[in-house]
C-alpha cells in the first residue's frame, strides 16, 4: 500500500462524523483504520493513500483530530443533542476530551484550531482551498458552526466552497465518492448540489 503521508499534502479538507461500526483489535488504532461505518469504508477505497483529502474525523469524545496521524484507544460515545451544543458553545478554542473533573487543570486533549492549523502546515499555501463535511446531522451543525472561526484564523481559504453531506447513507456514499474524486476547485462540483440539501 502506498506510503499514508507525503511532504505536501492535499489542500482539500474533509471532516468527517466517528462511526459506532468500530475495529475491535483492543489496542490503539489510527483513526482511518479504526472506524469502519459505510462512510469510513468508501473513504479507505477512494483515497487509501490520503493523496485526494486531508481528513479530519469528528468525535464526540475525542473533538476534531487528524484520522491518518491520531491513534485512537477503544472507546463508545455517540453525539447527543447536549454533547453538540457543549462542543458549539466551546467553539475552536476548546480542548476535547474535557478534563474527567473540573478540578483538574484545562489542559487534556486538542483544540479545533490547533489541529487544523497543524493540518494547513502540510499544504502547499497553508490553507485548505476546498472543505467537505459528512455525517449525521449532530455532527454537521458542530462542524459547520467552527467554520467562522477556522476561517478567520486563515486556515481555511474564505472563497473555499463548502460541500456539506447529509443524506440517507447509501446518498451520502455516493456524494463523498463524487467529492473525492473531483478534481480540486474553487468551484462546488454540480454533481454534488444534491448533497447540499439534508434529508429529513
Amino acid at each position: 500500500m502506498p506510503a499514508r503521508s507525503a511532504l505536501i499534502k492535499p489542500h482539500r479538507l474533509l471532516i468527517l462524523a466517528c462511526s459506532q461500526r468500530k475495529h475491535r483489535s483492543g489496542q490503539p488504532e489510527l483513526a482511518i483504520d479504526y472506524y469502519d461505518g459505510p462512510l469510513w469504508q468508501t473513504l479507505r477505497a477512494v483515497d487509501p493513500d490520503g493523496s485526494r483529502a486531508q481528513v479530519a474525523m469528528l468525535s464526540a469524545l475525542y473533538g476534531l483530530r487528524d484520522a491518518r496521524f491520531e491513534r485512537l484507544l477503544p472507546y463508545d460515545m455517540i453525539m447527543t443533542a447536549t454533547q453538540a451544543q457543549a462542543m458549539i458553545a466551546g467553539g475552536i478554542t476548546t480542548r476535547w476530551p474535557r478534563p474527567p473533573r473540573k478540578s483538574l487543570p484545562d489542559t487534556f486533549g486538542i483544540h479545533p484550531a490547533a489541529e487544523i492549523f497543524s493540518m494547513t502546515r502540510r499544504t502547499a499555501h497553508g490553507t485548505f482551498t476546498d472543505v467537505a463535511i459528512a455525517g449525521g446531522h449532530l455532527y454537521v451543525d458542530v462542524a459547520t458552526s467552527w467554520l467562522p472561526g477556522l476561517i478567520a484564523g486563515g486556515w481555511i481559504s474564505p472563497d473555499a466552497p463548502i460541500t456539506v453531506i447529509n443524506q440517507t447513507i447509501g446518498r451520502m456514499r455516493v456524494a463523498l465518492r463524487h467529492w473525492l474524486l473531483a478534481a480540486p476547485s474553487r468551484t462546488a462540483d454540480p454533481a454534488l448540489q444534491s448533497s447540499l440539501t439534508r434529508a429529513p
